[in-house]
């Protein structure tokens, strides 16, 4: 088993999905764990998504994942480790909500496993998604395409990547963001409610309102906080 950083459409995928997307992803769980204050423990908590797919094929899969990684130097062996490990490997810095934090993904022969890990004392460290790989890959193949955004005339005015934004322009004068993702070609989630794109082209254009893409932002620096460094 080989493990390597994530790619960027496969960052949308370590983190808790809507139940629409879970199932075309095959989601069934996920581990979430630490390393204690000392660093060194190892306490995980396993969260069910379908846990009629929890088989015990994948069970003894995921054990022997998670213990391989559990070798000395390995991205769970202990928070240091993990540190050193994610450095090693650039292209796996992701931009989390207060810190970078590190992405990767290992395979087995049916089942996919990414992990979203952040080396910090006083945090949850890891937390490994587990996923029916061929449902994964299929549906990443299919979100490439992009989300597509039409007038109510069925007219294409954008697309925006799986994981992008739009703003909304509301007829009283304000802006919203907007985040998005894709469920298939005539189907996408915006804000956590899945639309038909033709329904959404029609519910915006009674309203008055305007929608455009938010332009994809560099990625910004890492602030540091103190309470998070060793």
């Amino acid at each position: 088993m080989e493990i390597r950083p994530l790619t960027a459409a496969e960052q949308n995928y370590v983190y808790s999905q809507s139940s629409q997307i879970s199932g075309q992803t095959g989601n069934i769980g996920h581990l979430r764990g630490d390393f204690a204050d000392s660093g060194y423990g190892f306490y995980t908590t396993w969260f069910d998504t379908r846990p009629q797919w929890k088989s015990e094929e994948f069970k003894n899969e995921l054990d022997e994942v998670v213990n391989t990684l559990r070798e000395n130097h390995g991205l769970l062996h202990n928070r240091y480790d993990m540190k050193a490990f994610a450095k090693s490997y650039p292209s796996s810095a992701l931009q989390g909500n207060y810190c970078t934090e590190y992405g990767f993904r290992m395979d087995t022969e049916k089942y996919a496993f990414l992990f979203r890990c952040n080396p910090t004392k006083g945090d949850y460290n890891f937390y490994c998604y587990c996923y029916v790989k061929e449902w994964l890959d299929r549906h990443m193949e299919k979100a490439a395409q992009g989300i597509r955004f039409i007038d109510p005339h069925y007219k294409e005015l954008f697309r925006i990547p799986d994981g992008g934004k739009i703003i909304l322009h509301l007829s009283w004068g304000e802006t919203a963001e907007r985040s998005c993702r894709f469920i298939d070609e005539y189907h996408t989630e915006i804000g956590g409610n899945i639309y038909h794109i033709c329904e959404f082209a029609e519910r915006m254009e009674r309203n008055g309102h305007t929608y455009e893409p938010k332009p994809q932002e560099p990625p910004h620096k890492t602030v540091r906080h103190k309470e998070y460094e060793r």
